[in-house]
């Protein structure tokens, strides 16, 4: 499996605007639970002085992501106590395996538990069915996650495709030139007799203009071979096949080979396990899942608490 292209779609490591969103998420996420109040059934049954040590544990196998989570959570709602991390993002666990070990006031971290177990559950059932995927393709390809994330958990999701393994398809509108063909459609229906060729040009002398470290991608959705053959000229960075079957799939590759080209080919479109092993044999250098993010099921966690007055 290699890359043919110079650069690729930034790819998302654990930094500070994710970090911010954190932290937003989670200020939310305490207005949602306590609306300015208070835990009103911790406070009723659990002593002022009471000390909690909760083990966040796995109840199943699975990749852990979010780890860091657990500290922001800690900071933004003033927990003072300890946190002692067992295992790594990334790092497959099994059930019954202790994942981190919290000690501080019980008040305050029944308070949180919730909140807790929320990002990690999501942020690490990605990263498992990512894993999945991945383990399908048996590197023979990519694997890419898209833009259907949950809203303002975007960085969040993306970082939890990397710890299972998967990539980063690009973060927003703002890193990327993607062609598809609703902007051809529309551009069309405004009187502008536009081809794909036409557009990636565009793209070209737009994406020239901007300032940036590295080359600024273009990618064009095609959904025929007829258009393939169109666009092949052009040389966009990436052709984007969409629902293509395998033949199709594998045609296009051979058009590319045929060619010489720099070109990489993306296949997407309603992959699903059953069918990701297959299309990642049909020699496309990238595929990519919506389902990594839309359709992962939060990991099970619980946490298991032992008090001490």
């Amino acid at each position: 499996m290699t890359n043919k292209m110079a650069n690729d779609f930034l790819q998302r490591d654990w930094d500070l605007e994710l970090e911010d969103d954190l932290r937003q998420l989670i200020r939310l996420g305490i207005r949602e639970d306590l609306r300015h109040e208070h835990d009103w059934t911790t406070l009723a049954v659990i002593p002022a002085d009471a000390t909690g040590k909760a083990s966040v544990v796995a109840r199943d196998t699975g990749v852990i992501a979010g780890l860091k989570t657990i500290d922001v959570i800690l900071d933004e709602t003033n927990v003072a106590g300890s946190c002692s991390i067992q295992c790594a993002d990334g790092q497959t666990v099994t059930s019954g395996q202790a994942i981190v070990v919290i000690e501080a006031s019980a008040r305050e971290l029944l308070t949180i538990e919730r909140l807790i177990l929320n990002f990690i559950g999501r942020l690490s059932g990605i990263a498992t069915l990512t894993a999945q995927y991945v383990s399908h393709v048996e590197g023979r390809c990519r694997v890419y996650d898209t833009r259907k994330t949950t809203p303002g958990w975007r960085r969040l999701e993306k970082y939890a495709v990397r710890c299972g393994g998967g990539m980063n398809h690009r973060i927003g509108l703002h890193d990327a030139i993607m062609i598809k063909d609703n902007h051809l459609a529309i551009s069309n229906s405004a009187s502008v007799d536009l081809t794909m060729r036409q557009a990636i040009e565009m793209a070209r002398n737009t994406a020239a203009s901007i300032e940036r470290d590295q080359d600024v991608i273009v990618e064009v959705e095609v959904d025929t071979l007829e258009q393939l053959t169109d666009v092949i000229p052009a040389e966009p960075d990436i052709v984007l096949l969409d629902n293509m079957t395998v033949e199709e799939l594998q045609q296009a590759v051979a058009m590319i080979r045929d060619t010489n080209s720099g070109i990489e080919l993306e296949a997407s479109g309603g992959v699903t396990l059953e069918t990701i092993g297959e299309i990642s044999q049909s020699g496309v250098d990238r595929i990519s899942v919506g389902a990594l993010t839309h359709s992962a099921v939060n990991f099970d966690v619980g946490l298991d608490w032992s008090f001490r007055p």
